[in-house]
């Protein structure tokens, strides 16, 4: 069985704003609801923050759930309203067919392997600077995209490998007597764009000398399925790196039609 979630976050609690700020603490309280080896389940999971005073939290869970501990510690644990729901997510997996068309979101970590990078972290450079192999012959680096044009054509390029194609779209003119020709769009825009950066421990449970940054992106728009097999497979696998860390988790939405 596969469980899609929808949890309420409350920004005004203590707790709330720590799992908001820092992904590592968010994802330690998402495998906290799993009852048996969260570890070994592959979970994916999103913040949306677009409404600041009602962000949300997104999980893609093997396991059925408990959020009770969510609800307690960061939500609104007396108030109306359903606090976290729990979806079968099955259903729409047995549904997908090529060529159905659906609203989208994925907050993605964008990432390239260079080995001529622009500006080194600081890590990279002490480590170039005590390694004479890697100071004659340099390691292709893994960076993270920072400019949106370049965040769009990591997007872009991949589709296809992810079973689906974003479509384009006619805009016409809005205002009289400006002669414009069809203009070509895509039916994608980046919503959001974010720098995290945060500490992290080693294997040994002692904290990592260099933190964790990630350069994030989220799209949303519309798709159309060209491989239902392939697509289902990324729905539940997720998309791009930093998985652990809010990044990957698609999600589907019925297109609103005027």
């Amino acid at each position: 069985m596969t469980y899609l979630s929808r949890i309420r976050i409350n920004p005004q609690r203590a707790h709330s704003r720590k799992l908001l700020s820092n992904p590592r603490a968010m994802r330690s309280a998402v495998l906290h609801g799993i009852p048996d080896d969260a570890l070994g389940e592959r979970i994916l999971w999103r913040l949306d923050t677009d409404n600041p005073h009602r962000p949300q939290l997104y999980a893609l869970t093997r396991t059925k759930p408990d959020w009770k501990h969510l609800v307690e510690t960061a939500g609104w644990p007396d108030a109306d309203g359903e606090h976290a729901q729990i979806a079968d997510y099955r259903p729409l997996l047995d549904r997908l067919a090529t060529g159905d068309q659906y609203a989208f979101r994925v907050t993605t970590s964008p990432i390239q392997n260079t080995r001529t990078p622009d500006k080194l972290t600081r890590a990279q450079a002490e480590r170039a600077e005590t390694s004479p192999t890697e100071r004659k012959r340099p390691r292709s680096l893994r960076l993270g995209h920072r400019t949106a044009a370049a965040q769009l054509g990591w997007f872009l390029g991949r589709t296809e490998n992810w079973g689906f194609r974003i479509p384009a779209t006619e805009y016409e003119p809005q205002l009289p007597g400006i002669d414009l020709d069809e203009i070509a769009a895509l039916e994608v825009r980046i919503s959001a764009r974010q720098r995290v950066s945060f500490g992290r421990t080693d294997e040994d449970g002692r904290r990592a000398p260099h933190p964790v940054t990630l350069h994030t992106a989220t799209f949303e728009g519309h798709l159309q399925v060209t491989d239902a097999e392939r697509f289902a497979t990324v729905l539940l696998a997720g998309i791009g790196p930093s998985k652990a860390y809010g990044c990957g988790l698609l999600t589907l939405a019925p297109l609103v039609t005027a």
